[in-house]
């Protein structure tokens, strides 16, 4: 079949709403969590050189910026038909259909699918890193990432070896300090830790990371909505346990004529936001009903914000509860993972899967285009017991 007849048959079959194919995603800098439900075999599929796996994406039109050795279609989300035999990318799918998918406003504004969500499941601390900011971004010919974090219980049975998370820097901290760890990143250690704060990962809460703010990811397996952008330069050069960082990777995403320009790096941090003595306070996420727990409860369900401090990326967190059949709707097309639980959504068969060989195909995860979104899901729980959470990552503002 052509892939518009993939496509268009998809979303006839399920009503607007797309099932889409497990996509995962290797990194040779980081060691797997292993909490992503793949089988323990299949880590480290794509080879010793790729890395090992450690992220999922979800309902994403972006590619993986994973060095040339890196295959065209690594990043990218496929749709599925319903018996699993026929396959087309949501990339092409958007392209194609356009407002019909994504809604109007969102592909006038983008001219494309903005956004995509991902697990984070590594074993141990990211180096403290930056995305660029649009400015920035733009020099080498991408955007700028803005992303946000939550941290479900579901996929987090143990808390890896690091589960807190370095955020900006120490307020009082000077430019100077900061460009004089950056010029020793090749010596060994630069302690550029040594100018930020920690702060403890809270499981079922969640962080706003803008973008030109150092972050040094915690351990603990990560949700992580974010714009359509693979940018970023690593600024710490020793981590915990001594794993060294490539000195490529601190001018990741420098313009050609930038690099060895340290002051170029220390451009790129927003200052403001980095010494923020209320970090805590402006940058941190508890969820958030989206009307009354009692209203919702009496309905069948709980609906809360987890992600929501960002403009243009933003998540809800969906619980039905045991035995109960629920319509919501949403302003705007969005995905979702499911992690817990077993029913139906909108017509297509849900279940949460305990493990996953690469490759195999699953149903958890779906797409859900505007029009569907508008007129409403419906969920259903099949089981007496256990709720249905669902995870649904949306772009921009909402309606």
């Amino acid at each position: 079949m052509e892939k518009n007849q993939i496509i268009q048959q998809a979303i006839n079959e399920g009503n607007g709403i797309l099932r889409l194919a497990p996509n995962w995603v290797p990194r040779s800098f980081c060691r797997p969590g292993k909490r992503l439900k793949l089988h323990p075999n299949d880590y480290y599929a794509l080879g010793l050189k790729r890395g090992g796996i450690d992220e999922r994406w979800f309902s994403s039109t972006t590619h993986a910026d994973n060095g040339p050795a890196t295959p065209e279609d690594e990043g990218l989300s496929y749709i599925v038909s319903s018996d699993g035999k026929e396959k087309a990318l949501l990339l092409d799918a958007i392209e194609i259909l356009k407002g019909e998918m994504i809604g109007e406003n969102l592909w006038k504004k983008y001219q494309r699918w903005p956004i995509y969500a991902k697990f984070f499941d590594n074993l141990g601390p990211l180096p403290h890193h930056i995305h660029h900011n649009d400015e920035y971004a733009s020099k080498v010919g991408q955007f700028g990432k803005p992303e946000m974090y939550f941290f479900p219980s579901q996929v987090n049975n143990h808390g890896g070896e690091f589960p807190f998370t370095f955020f900006g820097l120490n307020p009082g901290v000077t430019k100077d300090q900061v460009k004089k760890a950056l010029e020793d990143f090749t010596k060994g250690d630069n302690n550029l830790l040594g100018l930020s704060r920690s702060f403890k990962l809270e499981l079922d809460t969640g962080w706003d990371v803008p973008p030109g703010v150092l972050h040094a990811p915690g351990s603990l397996c990560t949700y992580e909505p974010q714009f359509a952008s693979d940018v970023f330069a690593m600024y710490q050069s020793v981590l915990y346990f001594e794993h060294c960082v490539p000195e490529e990777l601190l001018w990741k995403d420098c313009p050609p004529e930038e690099k060895g320009n340290f002051n170029y790096l220390v451009d790129v941090i927003d200052w403001e936001l980095n010494i923020d003595p209320d970090f805590h306070k402006n940058r941190f996420m508890m969820p958030k009903p989206v009307k009354s727990l009692k209203e919702m409860h009496d309905a069948g369900y709980i609906e809360e914000w987890i992600c929501y401090k960002c403009s243009n990326v933003n998540a809800k967190r969906l619980t039905v509860l045991p035995g109960q059949t629920v319509t919501i709707k949403d302003s705007a097309a969005y995905g979702i993972i499911c992690i817990q639980g077993n029913g139906i959504f909108g017509g297509h068969k849900l279940e949460t899967p305990t493990l996953i060989h690469y490759g195999q195909l699953t149903n958890d995860e779906f797409f859900i285009t505007d029009s569907a979104a508008r007129k409403g899901v419906e969920v259903k729980n099949l089981s007496s017991l256990e709720e249905i959470v669902i995870l649904k990552h949306f772009a921009g503002e909402m309606d």
